[in-house]
């Protein structure tokens, strides 16, 4: 594999790679900054027992290119979402498969490329996974097979939540140019990141997505910058999504210090109710009234669950060496349409509907 993007999550993607069976290996680098280039190499180097050449290390802009040109197999793209859609086009259109993180783009148009892209990939049995790892974790997919087998009866209502302290932010240096300052200040920068709804709410919409089989058709939200120290970010969001069938959810979002944290996704079904909480990893399912009918336990002589963030690289390289396809591009472009979708009814105050986003 070649990792483009070797910031804190292409690091660890990279680690996660490595993780996912025999006979791997990383063999080229590729970042806009030397100093991350050279981190990730280190990295490898000291927790992943490898050596990646220098002459497979590459900076710039176009540095993806020269990775996916270099002979690898799979390309891992962890740099801000905002370079997404046309380094996966460049990937696939190589005949590369693909590990790529979540949000898939930070606008329409992305996701309109995307989808496409997502296509091209199915018609070249190539396999990807997007970084949405609950898919991917054993807790979680054994509560949706056992809620897609009727426990809570039809999913009637739902919310979700990413609620946590303020985020990592980069003080600019002396010496830095407005894009060096903005690009290691990504996650504060909404044409980088997609605001943090997208960049990282979207996690716990997928999930509801996921869960009910459908996606938001319109969306009527709020929020507001309070105390961001730097970026054009807001800082929480409350949004009231509303599906094709009548089903409402609110989802809620905040990056503020001194509040009360919670990451989870609740469900209101016909004949019971479930709730995942990853924060506090409890994944449990209620009847009617509340009492508890089944929840995940690690049962005596059986293993701890792999970690999501290996699981899913484990995941991808077994579909490729068994000649299976994977190909989570459309399912995770759809999760992040809605929470763009989410976003612009909080900027804008009006009611936002998936048909304008697509044809924006």
């Amino acid at each position: 594999a070649g990792l483009v993007g070797c910031g804190g999550r292409g690091k660890g993607a990279a680690l996660n790679f490595l993780n996912a069976g025999p006979n791997l290996k990383i063999t080229a680098l590729a970042d806009v900054f030397q100093d991350r280039v050279d981190e990730a190499r280190e990295n490898i180097s000291e927790k992943g027992s490898q050596t990646v050449p220098e002459d497979r290390c590459f900076v710039g802009f176009d540095a993806f290119q020269r990775v996916i040109d270099s002979g690898v197999d799979i390309v891992l793209l962890a740099t801000p979402p905002h370079f997404r859609p046309e380094h996966f086009a460049a990937a696939i259109s190589a005949g590369k498969h693909v590990f790529m993180e979540k949000p898939v783009a930070v606008d329409p148009v992305g996701i309109r490329s995307i989808i496409e892209t997502s296509g091209q990939a199915r018609t070249k049995d190539l396999c990807v996974v997007t970084g949405t790892q609950r898919h991917h974790q054993k807790e979680y997919v054994e509560t949706y097979s056992r809620i897609a087998g009727g426990a809570i009866g039809d999913i009637i209502a739902a919310r979700c939540y990413w609620n946590q302290n303020q985020l990592w932010y980069r003080e600019r240096q002396e010496g830095w140019s407005d894009m060096e300052w903005m690009i290691r200040d990504w996650g504060n920068w909404c044409w980088l990141s997609g605001d943090h709804i997208v960049e990282q709410h979207v996690h716990n919409i997928d999930v509801v997505n996921w869960f009910t089989g459908m996606y938001p058709v319109k969306a009527v939200g709020f929020g507001s910058r309070q105390r961001r120290v730097t970026g054009d970010q807001y800082d929480f969001f409350s949004v009231d999504f509303e599906y094709e069938n009548g089903m409402h959810l609110h989802s809620m979002c905040r990056q503020i210090d001194g509040c009360a944290n919670n990451v989870s996704e609740y469900l209101v079904g016909t004949k019971g109710s479930a709730y995942l909480i990853a924060s506090s990893k409890s994944w449990i399912i209620f009847k009617p009234g509340g009492t508890v009918d089944w929840k995940f336990e690690v049962k005596e002589g059986e293993k701890e669950p792999n970690s999501p963030y290996d699981q899913e690289h484990i995941d991808m390289v077994t579909a490729i060496r068994t000649g299976e396809v994977i190909n989570e591009a459309r399912a995770t472009a759809e999760s992040t349409m809605a929470a763009i979708m989410g976003r612009i009814s909080a900027y804008t105050g009006s009611e936002t509907t998936k048909q304008e986003m697509m044809d924006s």
